[in-house]
């Protein structure tokens, strides 16, 4: 079913107005939706079933014929701390560690980062978006300021977990009850890696060092492969 994402203040008793262009020019062209079809929309915490009664060109109404829970999202809030990669790089990641279900992505600035960003760019926030539709989830992914490794507060989380090439064979799956924790952050350094002297202060602050292996992974890769396992264990 196509999903249409809208703020909350566009759901209007049982009406649900469509306003953004995109939005309407999706479901009128691409899609070719008629006056009748089910269309399901979400706006962070729920899902709707609608039905649409009226297509403008300005505006599309849906109908709600069912409300349900988010049932996409997991108890466990799962966020990462990125190092800032290249265009491309940070778009594939965005997108892909929102179909995966991360609740929090932190742009993450580092001795070796290269990218010059001081302030998240709105095409995050589309591309985070747009696979919001695409994977059926409810909740937006919260993306942050771009944060330099030592202001993040590592104190918030139950557990951090700093996958790391030199890591001496601990692997995420060795840690019990990741389940019953309630935050949980992981750190995924820029293409050139995490500088030691960075590791060392990560490790005074109790960040848990782990390995996805023997294979050296892209930043990219890593933070999808890394994301998905701590998922599949809080499942």
């Amino acid at each position: 079913m196509i999903s249409v994402f809208v703020e909350k203040e566009n759901i209007n008793g049982n009406i649900v107005e469509i306003k953004d262009k995109k939005d309407i020019n999706h479901l009128k062209n691409s899609f070719r939706m008629n006056i009748g079809d089910e269309i399901r929309v979400v706006d962070g915490k729920k899902e709707y079933r609608c039905k649409i009664i009226s297509l403008d060109k300005k505006e599309i109404l849906g109908e709600i014929e069912e409300i349900l829970e988010d049932s996409y999202s997991t108890s466990v809030k799962i966020d990462i701390a990125l190092g800032l990669l290249k265009n491309d790089k940070m778009d594939l990641s965005i997108q892909k560690l929102t179909e995966i279900g991360i609740n929090k992505i932190i742009p993450m600035k580092t001795k070796r980062t290269i990218v010059k960003v001081n302030e998240k760019k709105d095409k995050w926030i589309v591309i985070s978006t747009e696979a919001l539709k695409q994977c059926q989830g409810v909740k937006k992914v919260e993306i942050d300021e771009p944060t330099n490794l030592k202001e993040i507060n590592y104190e918030e989380y139950d557990i951090v977990f700093l996958p790391y090439e030199g890591a001496n064979g601990s692997k995420i799956t060795d840690y019990d009850n990741l389940d019953k924790l309630k935050k949980i952050l992981y750190l995924i350094g820029p293409e050139g890696g995490f500088d030691d002297s960075e590791v060392e202060f990560l490790q005074k602050k109790g960040v848990k060092v782990i390995s996805l292996g023997k294979r050296i992974l892209r930043a990219e890769t890593a933070a999808i492969v890394a994301g998905g396992v701590i998922l599949n264990e809080i499942w």
